[in-house]
C-alpha cells in the first residue's frame, strides 16, 4: 500500500463551502470519532426579516393567484398562500452563508456538506440550527523520522539469466510445416481451428479461426492436447473438457465445454542457435551473446530493485499506519471503498466475468469486506499528506505537466486535451496532492541512504 494506491481525493482540499441547498435532519447524527464536528449557528432576526420581504416580493412578481392580476397580489395573501415555499426559500439563502461564517470563525474547514437539525424558524426570531459535518483530522506526525526501509541485497542469479535467454529464444522460434503425412505426436504443434460450446444458460459459443496447440506440452491444457494425440490433418475430433475450478481464466474456471477441432496442419519448431548471430539480430547494439547477457543481467537487476523499493516503502507506509493512530472521515473512507470496489469489479470484468453475474454479488458485504483496507489507505494518504506538509514539499509546474504527458501518452490523447479535462473535473489538484505525497515518501526513504 503506497500513497499511488490511495484515492486521489484523501488529501485534497476539498470544502463544503458551495452548497445552495439544506437538507434538514429531523434527529443529530451520531458523533463517533474526531472528525465529526457540530456546531450552532444563530442567523439574526432583522436578517431573517429581510431576506423574507425579498422573497415575498419576488412571489409576488411571479404569483398567478385567481381575482388577482400578475403582479398585484398583496404581500399577505402570498405570505399566507406560499408559508411553506417562503420559508423553504429563505433557510435556502441564509444558511449556507452564516454556516460558513461560523465554520470559519470557529477555523474549522468542513469537508462534506452539512447536515441542519433542530432548526427553528419562527416570525420575529432570529433563525436558529445546528450542523454536523466532517473535517480532516489533527495529525501529530513527530517521531516519523525514525521509521527506516528495510533493504534487501538484489542479486541476479546465472539461472534466472539462463532462463531469460531461453525465453528469447521462444519467442524467436519459428515454426515450420510436416510435409510426410503422419498423425499428431507428442512436441509436435496441431494448427487447429475449434468451436466451443456449454451446456450453461446463456453462455456464447467460443470459436476460433486458427490457433497452434502443443501435443504434450507442459503449457498446453493437457485435456485438450490429449484429444488430438493421433490426429491427421483434414481429421476431425469432437470432445469435452472440464476445466478446474481456479483455472486462470475466469470465463472457463469450473466449466464444462464441448470442442469440435478441425485438424489444419502440423507443425514442428526450430529453436535458434543461442550465438553471437542471434544476439546480433536482436539488436544492433548487441556484438555478442556475452553483450546480449550484460545487458539481460542489467534489466533484471534493475527490475528488481524498483520492486525492493517498492515493498520498502510500502512497508514504510504501514509502519507509518501503525505508529499513528487517528481518526479519519468517513466521507473519504467511503469514497476510498467505492473507488476499491469500481477497481475489482473492472478487473472481475477484463477477465471475462458476465455482467449478470456481477450484478449477483452482493454489494453490502462486498463494502464491508474492503472498508478496513480502505480506511489505512486513507489514514497512510492523510499521514503523507501531513509529513510534506510538515517538510515544506511542494509539486512544480513541470512536475504535473509530466504527468499530463504520461496520461496523454498512455490514452492516446493530446496533452491539452487531457489537461483541460483534468482541469474541467477538478482532478488537477488531486494529481497535484498525490504526487505530493509521493514525495514525501521517497524522501522518507532516500534519507536512510
Amino acid at each position: 500500500m503506497n500513497s499511488t494506491e490511495t484515492n486521489e481525493n484523501t488529501t485534497n482540499n476539498q470544502t463544503a463551502e458551495n452548497s445552495e441547498t439544506t437538507a434538514v435532519a429531523t434527529a443529530p447524527p451520531e458523533k463517533v470519532n474526531a472528525c465529526h464536528r457540530e456546531i450552532s449557528v444563530e442567523i439574526p432576526a432583522d436578517v431573517v426579516a429581510r431576506e423574507t420581504e425579498s422573497t415575498v416580493a419576488k412571489l409576488q412578481k411571479m404569483a398567478r393567484i385567481p381575482g388577482f392580476r400578475q403582479g398585484k397580489v398583496p404581500a399577505t395573501i402570498v405570505r399566507q398562500k406560499f408559508a411553506e415555499d417562503i420559508r423553504t426559500e429563505v433557510a435556502e439563502a441564509l444558511i449556507p452563508k452564516y454556516f460558513r461564517e461560523e465554520a470559519e470563525r470557529q477555523k474549522l474547514v468542513p469537508i462534506t456538506q452539512p447536515r441542519v437539525f433542530d432548526f427553528h424558524m419562527h416570525e420575529g426570531e432570529p433563525l436558529r440550527f445546528k450542523a454536523f459535518f466532517e473535517t480532516f483530522p489533527e495529525i501529530e506526525v513527530t517521531g516519523y523520522q525514525e521509521i527506516k526501509p528495510e533493504k534487501t541485497e538484489v542479486v541476479v542469479t546465472d539461472e534466472e539469466v539462463e532462463q531469460a535467454l531461453k525465453n528469447l529464444r521462444e519467442q524467436q522460434a519459428t515454426y515450420v510445416n510436416v510435409e510426410e503425412e503422419r498423425p499428431l505426436q507428442d512436441g509436435d504443434f496441431a494448427q487447429v481451428s475449434f468451436k466451443g460450446s456449454s451446456q450453461e444458460e446463456g453462455a456464447q459459443p467460443v470459436e476460433i479461426d486458427e490457433v497452434m496447440v502443443e501435443i504434450g506440452g507442459s503449457n498446453t491444457i493437457q485435456d485438450f492436447s490429449n484429444n488430438l494425440r493421433g490426429a491427421k490433418v483434414g481429421e476431425e475430433r469432437e470432445f469435452d473438457v472440464t476445466y478446474p475450478a481456479d483455472f486462470t481464466d475466469a470465463r472457463l474456471a469450473g466449466k464444462t465445454l464441448h470442442y469440435l477441432v478441425a485438424i489444419k496442419g502440423i507443425k514442428n519448431k526450430t529453436m535458434p542457435e543461442l550465438n553471437d548471430d542471434f544476439a546480433k539480430e536482436l539488436g544492433e547494439e548487441f556484438k555478442s551473446i556475452d553483450d546480449l547477457k550484460t545487458r539481460i543481467r542489467a534489466g533484471m537487476t534493475a527490475e528488481k530493485e524498483h520492486q525492493a523499493e517498492h515493498d520498502a516503502k510500502n512497508k514504510m507506509v504501514e509502519s507509518l499506519v501503525n505508529k499513528f493512530e487517528f481518526d479519519v472521515p468517513d466521507a473519504i473512507v467511503e469514497e476510498q471503498i467505492n473507488m476499491r470496489i469500481d477497481r475489482g469489479l473492472r478487473a472481475l470484468a477484463a477477465q471475462g466475468m458476465r455482467a449478470e453475474d456481477l450484478q449477483k454479488l452482493d454489494a453490502a458485504k462486498l463494502r464491508e469486506g474492503q472498508r478496513e483496507a480502505a480506511r489505512r489507505e486513507v489514514r497512510a494518504s492523510l499521514l503523507l499528506g501531513r509529513i510534506a506538509e510538515v517538510e515544506n514539499i511542494e509539486v512544480t509546474d513541470e512536475e504535473i505537466d509530466r504527468e499530463i504527458e504520461a496520461i496523454a501518452l498512455q490514452a492516446k490523447q493530446p496533452a491539452d486535451a487531457i489537461r483541460a479535462r483534468l482541469t474541467k473535473d477538478g482532478a488537477l489538484d488531486r494529481i497535484r496532492e498525490r504526487i505530493r505525497t509521493d514525495k514525501a515518501l521517497d524522501n522518507l526513504y532516500r534519507r536512510s541512504e
